[in-house]
């Protein structure tokens, strides 16, 4: 609750893991009424328990890396702010990755599984033996896929999407919207080709289109449209191949 110099006393509730075991632990501290639910977390830490584990960097909503659950909700702590009227708030690890100690998680597998679907342009065939220094790509390109660009790998759609959670084969909403922003990207040379590796149930069609992942995620990146876009344009293909066959 705020008080009269502008602070605020809040109770922050934080799920603790150890030695196999949660634990809830409660901390009453008094911050700045401007402050982010990190802000909290770095405060209990540096004056109240040095032992809470938590992970962050840039605090600028920048690296993902303060990605947790808030009061029920994934998000990132950084960008977070604490409500003013809030007696306390509640702060628990992610759920979609394996957890190491108190509010860390592991993203070994997370980064494999994007790793998997080659993230990045790969070059196309040159038709001379000359390399030039730049890739040129025109602006109605741009414009297709500045809105799958933002992504930060926090984590926070492969916490939320209810799929990842039932069904571990599932390769997640996070891997599959790279495949969509590299796949119609004019300056890569797999382009459509990326589609066939993700064409199948652990792929784009275990996606049940619940939109979770596009709500949560902080930079405004919408997975559950790429993946219907790679959805349609399987499709796409898969009826040329058909057309392709009957004329022969």
């Amino acid at each position: 609750m705020e008080k009269e110099d502008g602070s605020i006393s809040l109770s922050v509730k934080v799920s603790r893991f150890d030695e196999g075991k949660f634990r809830e632990r409660e901390y009453g501290i008094s911050l700045n009424k401007r402050a982010t639910v990190l802000d909290a977390l770095l405060n209990i830490k540096d004056k109240v328990d040095p032992t809470l584990s938590i992970r962050y960097s840039c605090r600028m909503g920048i690296c993902g890396s303060c990605a947790m659950v808030i009061d029920g909700k994934p998000r990132l702590a950084c960008e977070t702010h604490i409500n003013p009227d809030a007696d306390s708030v509640r702060v628990e690890p992610m759920r979609g990755h394996p957890l190491l100690k108190d509010l860390v998680t592991d993203f070994d597998d997370f980064f494999a599984r994007l790793r998997s679907v080659k993230p990045w342009i790969i070059q196309k065939a040159l038709k001379s033996t000359r390399v030039t220094s730049r890739v040129m790509q025109d602006p109605e390109n741009t414009n297709q896929i500045v809105p799958f660009s933002s992504c930060i790998s926090c984590g926070l759609c492969v916490d939320a999407c209810p799929v990842v959670n039932t069904h571990p084969n599932f390769i997640g909403p996070q891997a599959l919207a790279q495949v969509h922003r590299f796949s119609i990207d004019s300056r890569d040379g797999e382009g459509t080709g990326r589609i066939a590796p993700v064409d199948s149930k652990e792929g784009i069609w275990g996606c049940e289109f619940v939109g979770a992942c596009s709500l949560v995620c902080p930079k405004g990146v919408d997975p559950a449209l790429a993946i219907q876009e790679l959805k349609i344009e399987a499709m796409k293909q898969k009826m040329l191949r058909l057309i392709s066959k009957g004329k022969k």
